[in-house]
């Protein structure tokens, strides 16, 4: 009897999330969407991909700053499905932060989501992860290492989980494996005035490809890193059209 594995994604109601979560739900897996305000969003693609697998597929809230939430999120995991072979830390908030602007509240929301968030989810998905010989897979940005003029909290959290791929991936093996993916121009942020149409077009002009990528970009690298990786860990693969080869 095969048995379904396991994957728990964060941030999954929409975008980038639920197309990784409808990517990996495609491939056999059994899925636990995170959300933390959408739930809607997240119950309606819950009941679409248990339409397709009836039994597949749940859904669950938490604040990824409150790391007893994260605890009990795996717990919830854990209870629903009796195992978890890969965790997605794709739940992330962005904003600008310009120097001489930044507040306590911004560093909360920003480390909170992109770097506290992914660590202790990770610290307690690891014996699970340990147990089925699973892997983590953190979503990161081509900005943790190529800053982005107005973002400094925002890239250095995700440079700081860059980092931490690397250090879990030490820390888990050779249990767990841990990789990360760095998307480059996939999709705009939902606030129109964080990159207006003329630096829109002057991204999109310098990208190799002379073209943006689309949520399945990162969908099917996630997809390569859970299933079709086994000797890949501590790696970050840039999806970015080739932006990064001369930013």
């Amino acid at each position: 009897m095969n048995v379904c594995p396991v994957v728990l994604v964060t941030g999954a109601a929409r975008r980038v999330g639920a197309a990784i979560a409808r990517t990996l739900h495609a491939a056999g897996a059994n899925t636990q969407l995170h959300y933390r305000a959408s739930v809607g969003e997240a119950e309606q693609l819950a009941a679409e991909l248990n339409a397709l697998r009836p039994g597949s597929a749940a859904c669950a809230a938490a604040d990824l700053s409150d790391s007893a939430a994260l605890v009990q999120l795996v717990a919830t995991t854990i209870a629903r499905f009796g195992r978890l072979d890969a965790l997605v830390n794709n739940a992330s908030s962005f904003f600008a932060t310009p120097v001489g602007g930044i507040t306590d509240t911004d560093w909360d929301n920003l480390m909170g989501s992109n770097l506290k968030g992914p660590l202790f989810l990770a610290q307690a998905a690891a014996p699970h992860l340990a147990a089925t010989g699973g892997t983590i897979v953190n979503i990161v940005d081509v900005h943790a290492e190529r800053p982005l003029k107005g973002y400094p909290l925002y890239c250095a959290a995700k440079a700081g989980l860059v980092g931490l791929t690397r250090a879990l991936a030490v820390e888990l093996a050779p249990q767990v494996r841990v990789n990360a993916v760095a998307p480059g121009a996939i999709e705009w942020p939902q606030s129109g005035a964080d990159f207006p149409p003329a630096e829109r077009t002057a991204i999109v002009a310098h990208t190799l490809l002379k073209r943006m990528g689309e949520p399945t970009d990162i969908a099917r690298t996630v997809k390569f890193l859970v299933f079709d990786a086994p000797y890949i860990t501590g790696q970050v693969i840039n999806v970015d059209g080739g932006r990064t080869a001369h930013l």
